[in-house]
Parts: C-alpha cells; structure tokens; sequence
C-alpha cells in the first residue's frame, strides 16, 4: 500500500495544488499537523484518498471550525495530537513534534512513526521503527517536499514540488 504523507502547509494552498498534482491516488494519506486555516483542510480533503488520518500541529488555532469542515468528508479521520494507525500488518503513530516521534519511535510499539513540526525532510531508523518527517509544503526554507511511503517495502519515495 502507498501512504502519502504530507506536513506543514501553513495554508500555502498553491504548493499544496502542486503536491497534489505530483501524486497519484493512494489509499492513505496523512497529515502531520499545521494546516493554519482550516480551508487548507477542504483542498486536501478532496484529494483521491481512501482515508486521511490527520493530527493538530501548534498552529492549526482554530479547531472547531476544523473539526465543523471534517464533517462533510467522510474518510476525514481528525485525530487531535496524536494517531495510532494500522495499514495492513504496520502499526503507524503520528504526531506534530519531532521529540515526542522519536521517544515514539523508542518505544518499538510502532513500525513507523511520521511527524512534522520542524520543516526538516528526514528519514531515519531507531531500532526497527522508521522515523519520517515528510518536510514541509510551505517552502520557508526553500524546499517543499513531501514522501509516499511503500508498506510493502517500508521505503520512501521523497517529491519534490
């Protein structure tokens, strides 16, 4: 199965379009948090998903009305600060903050732990568990970036937008 995981838009919704563009439908995306406004969530709500499972990031203020436009999407997964996943035999974990991903990620509860915040793409391994930050659709330091993840394979393919 192919995950597209995506951070940090900060409602540049114009690199988000391009993003989307990039990607082919997947059967699960996640967002690790930092829409800003909540329409940013309507544009990655219609993207082709089977589900999107998304956590709170410290900027995402206003989350009733976030909460209000989940509503009318269905596959809409809204999960607060923290998500517990299961894509096939992986159990994946999602949050905002890259020191709570890697104590996460310590832990060994999870296969794969995807986590935004910092606006830094990385992958990296602790112990058995992937650890992923998808860098950030914004472009405040000039790359915008995102990752289709492969469980099949537990690799990353990193895009560039």
């Amino acid at each position: 199965m192919k995950i597209l995981v995506i951070s940090d838009i900060h409602d540049n919704i114009w690199k988000l379009e391009k993003a989307l563009k990039k990607c082919d439908p997947v059967e699960l995306a996640i967002f690790c948090g930092d829409f800003c406004a909540p329409f940013t969530l309507k544009q990655l709500a219609e993207f082709p998903a089977k589900a999107l499972h998304v956590v709170f990031g410290n900027n995402d203020g206003d989350r009733f009305l976030l909460t209000k436009i989940a509503r009318d999407y269905p596959h809409v997964v809204l999960h607060g600060e923290f998500a517990k996943i299961e894509a096939g035999d992986l159990k994946i974990a999602v949050n905002h903050y890259p020191e709570i991903a890697a104590e996460i990620a310590k832990s060994d509860a999870f296969d794969v732990v995807f986590y935004g915040h910092n606006h830094e793409h990385r992958i990296e391994k602790i112990g058995s568990t992937d650890l992923i930050n998808p860098g950030e659709i914004m472009g405040r330091f000039g790359r915008s970036t995102f990752v289709i993840y492969d469980t099949e394979t537990r690799s990353c393919e990193t895009i560039e937008v």
